[in-house]
Formats: C-alpha cells, structure tokens, sequence
C-alpha cells in the first residue's frame, strides 16, 4: 500500500508562501532525497504551475547550481497527477491532468505500491482534512515571514491531529527538517 506524504517549506511563523523564503542547496539536496523514494506527485493546478515547465526545463539545462541541478533530474524523472477543475491538458508527457473527486482517487492510488509525495497547499490541505496523509515532512526556514499564506488556512479538522516525530536534522542556514508519522 502506497504512503501518502505531505511535504512543504515553512517559515518560523506559519507560512508557505514560496516568495517568503529560500532554498537554499542543503533544502535542495533534501528534497532531492525524497524525490528519490516517491512514484508519484500529486499536486493542484497553482502548485503545478509553479513547477513545470520550470523544472523539467532546468532538468534539461542543467544551467543552476549542482544541487538544483540534481533537484531538476528527480523531480523530472517522477509522474505527476494534477488536480485541477480548470486545466484541460498538461504542458509535458508525465502529467496527467484529473477532474475526479480527489479523495475517491487518492484512495484507488494508495492501493498500489511506492509512495505519494503531495506539495502545494490547496490539494495537501484537502487530504489532511480528509485523514489521507500518512507522513509530514517540514523544512522550517529561519524565518518571520509576517505575512503570507499559512496551512491549512480554511480547513477545519474534526480532531486533532497527533503526528510522531521520527526524524529530525539541522540545516547550516539554520533551517530544521522535521519528519512526523500520522498515529
């Protein structure tokens, strides 16, 4: 059975806004990693926006720095499933677009195997209300953003969530990436 996993950068304050923070090679090379160990991702029409063409062009280019570079390659070499009510059809061959209830489909793809890496804030915070992600991965930046958009903004939960903290690590800028398991 597929994993769900829910990953995403964060400021100090809350915010995930892209434009409030860097990535910096440490956070690249992390992500990289987990790029490695998922087969599919999932994201929405903004988030999918903000990643292609851009990506898979770098991963062709190979024009930016080593760590982006490897980032570009990973991320490139994975299937994507784009949620979106507006998007007809995808600009590159490993998107596939879908119009379909998301819950209902996120449910038919955990039954296979590998894993599910979900970004963005829209589709992730819908699947977190839904009790669909198994894992949450943060990189918390040092940073106070003070403004910009924060998870999970408009959803309401049931009940808490309880996650287990199961790994940890501690960047040279100062940033911290934090695993947790849904219990």
């Amino acid at each position: 059975m597929r994993n769900v996993i829910f990953a995403i950068n964060l400021t100090l304050d809350g915010c995930c806004d892209h434009t409030k923070q860097l990535a910096d090679e440490e956070t690249h090379e992390y992500f990289t990693h987990l790029l490695q160990d998922v087969d599919l991702l999932v994201f929405g029409r903004k988030t999918y926006q903000l990643m292609v063409p851009f990506w898979p062009e770098a991963a062709k280019n190979q024009s930016m720095t080593k760590a982006e570079n490897e980032f570009a390659r990973a991320f490139d070499s994975i299937d994507r499933l784009v949620f979106s009510r507006s998007l007809d059809s995808a600009v590159d061959k490993k998107t596939r677009i879908v119009h379909t209830n998301l819950g209902d489909e996120i449910l038919k793809l955990k039954k296979e195997r590998g894993n599910i890496l979900v970004g963005g804030v829209d589709v992730p915070s819908q699947l977190i209300e839904l009790g669909l992600v198994d894992e949450f991965r943060f990189v918390v930046g040092p940073i106070i953003a003070g403004e910009g958009r924060r998870l999970l903004e408009g959803v309401s939960l049931r009940e808490s969530l309880q996650l287990k903290l199961i790994e940890s690590k501690s960047f040279k800028s100062g940033s911290v990436a934090l695993r947790y398991l849904k219990q």
